[in-house]
């Protein structure tokens, strides 16, 4: 791919840098001689990724005014160019489907998607005016198929599946090629910082399920445990996402870890109640 970053190299913005995947890709790329904006929600956060060196940009995703202010910051730095986009940051809200209230889907959505979509969008006319540009979104196995607990989080990311794959195709042919990573257990924080939205929002005590809230959901948040079964460390995303900006032929989906690349395989082969019969033991 051609550098557009003046005398800089390659430029990539990456967002929900403050730790796990986002963290690992900023420093992955960084070592490869990528200029990276390693973009964080909280002022604190980007403050010490400045320290480690980065050009760190506020960008909250729920903020709309944070989003353009922040690739204003960007664009500035760059003389108005940006090589790739790498849409990573997000949050979990678990939850039974029928005790998620709408508000809280609205706020998941506003941080999964819209947010996305709203940065996406604005990206888009700089790489079409450069003639280049990767745009990365990182999806997850929960976009290929839904677990129990995770309505809210499967919601949005079947969603970025469908947006992403029709703006594929739509940008097909303009140079800005569009590709999808989809992970599944990989090291991150996910699980802790999801505690906060689902104190705020289920009310698990009154539900006619409490009981299997008590014996599951309750156990996996907030008891300590070792890794998940499978789980890869974030560099194993951070190096399909460099495939992903480096390659001149990215593909349109990269799958991280061996659930996803079994997913992907049972979702194609088996029949719906089959697969239903599995993932309702996972």
């Amino acid at each position: 791919m051609t550098p557009s970053n003046g005398g800089f190299g390659r430029a990539i913005l990456i967002t929900g840098c403050s730790s796990g995947i986002g963290y690992d890709a900023a420093h992955g790329m960084a070592a490869r001689g990528w200029r990276v904006f390693a973009s964080c929600r909280k002022s604190a956060d980007c403050a010490r990724l400045e320290e480690e060196g980065f050009d760190s940009p506020l960008i909250d995703y729920a903020d709309a005014a944070s989003i353009q202010s922040g690739l204003a910051e960007v664009l500035d730095a760059t003389g108005g160019t940006l090589d790739a986009l790498f849409n990573n940051g997000a949050h979990a809200c678990p939850g039974l489907v029928e005790d998620i209230p709408t508000g809280a889907l609205r706020e998941i959505f506003e941080a999964n998607l819209f947010g996305w979509h709203d940065l996406t969008r604005q990206v888009i006319p700089v790489m079409r005016a450069q003639g280049h540009g990767r745009i990365v979104q990182c999806s997850s196995v929960l976009g290929l198929v839904t677990l129990p607990w995770r309505g809210a989080y499967n919601a949005t990311k079947y969603a970025v599946e469908g947006l992403t794959d029709t703006m594929r195709i739509e940008l097909r042919g303009t140079g800005i090629h569009v590709c999808l990573i989809e992970p599944g257990p990989v090291t991150s924080r996910i699980r802790h910082n999801s505690i906060p939205h689902f104190e705020r929002w289920i009310d698990w005590e009154n539900s006619a399920r409490a009981e299997d809230y008590r014996a599951g959901l309750q156990k996996r948040l907030y008891a300590v445990s070792g890794p998940d079964k499978f789980e890869l460390p974030a560099s194993a995303v951070t190096a399909k996402l460099v495939h992903a900006v480096e390659t001149p032929r990215p593909r349109a989906r990269y799958y991280v870890t061996l659930p996803t690349h079994a997913m992907g395989v049972a979702r194609r082969l088996l029949p719906t109640r089959a697969l239903d019969w599995i993932l309702s033991r996972a």
